[in-house]
């Protein structure tokens, strides 16, 4: 069984963690791995650096731009990766645009990805109808699961279609905002969550998004599997290093002394 399915199974909250390979150094990407699931991290979803990120607010464009100076690239992250089961056994996947990929080659990325044990990929412009026509077949040849996101503006006869199509979960984002845009969670943002709650769907969902603390962490797990912290994790990374991250994966899961 994929290992993002086997943690879906677990009885608990999932915490996901995003940052971007070769930020803030070039070397970092295996050690910020390492130390996420020492941390008591559930899943790690690596960016892909890109030049043009679109849906990402501007603390992970940031980090993206530089890592691409630091001369990270598809096939370097691949180079870094290498071995990375020997001593990692979460679930890890592999965030990034279409781009780079088709660059790379779809069949030898999706290959590379299997090798190296990654469980899966978050493509957030690969239309759900181009993947299943052309691609679908490659990523299940591999064991990649292809996750697919929803927002609030997602219809429900498409989220019912997604549902149908998703394995391990669907990406729940929070607001139709970038990436890092909001703190916080008002009023819509948990009807919305109340909504697809609602839904009842086959797939459990994990919410990303606007969470960055222990109180959003448990504002968006009372209603869905997980979330995903990006942009939050990122700042904290450039502003203590890979040494912080034990104290900043403590505070999103504990709550803080009153």
């Amino acid at each position: 069984m994929n290992r993002i399915n086997q943690k879906i199974q677990e009885n608990k909250k999932l915490l996901s963690i995003y940052f971007s390979a070769g930020y803030p150094n070039l070397e970092d990407t295996k050690s910020i791995i390492k130390n996420l699931e020492a941390s008591g991290v559930d899943m790690i979803e690596i960016g892909l650096p890109f030049s043009d990120p679109l849906a990402d607010g501007e603390t992970i464009q940031q980090s993206s731009t530089q890592a691409l100076k630091n001369g990270m690239s598809t096939a370097l992250l691949f180079e870094q990766l290498k071995g990375i089961r020997s001593t990692v056994t979460i679930p890890l996947i592999i965030m990034g645009y279409f781009n780079p990929i088709l660059q790379y080659g779809v069949a030898d990325f999706c290959k590379k990805c299997h090798a190296l044990g990654i469980d899966g990929l978050i493509i957030p412009d690969l239309p759900l109808a181009v993947y299943q026509e052309q691609y679908q077949k490659i990523f299940e040849h591999y064991g990649l699961i292809n996750i697919f996101l929803i927002t609030p503006q997602t219809t429900v006869e498409r989220i019912h279609h997604i549902d149908k199509q998703s394995k391990g979960f669907i990406y729940m984002v929070s607001s139709a905002s970038v990436t890092g845009g909001k703190s916080g969670f008002g009023n819509v943002q948990i009807d919305y969550f109340k909504r697809i709650e609602k839904m009842r769907l086959k797939t459990p969902q994990i919410i990303g998004f606007g969470i960055a603390d222990y109180l959003t962490f448990k504002l968006a797990t009372n209603h869905a599997k997980g979330a995903i912290i990006g942009s939050a994790f990122i700042k904290a990374l450039t502003s203590n290093g890979v040494t912080g991250i034990e104290d900043f994966i403590n505070q999103i899961k504990n709550e803080p002394n009153t």
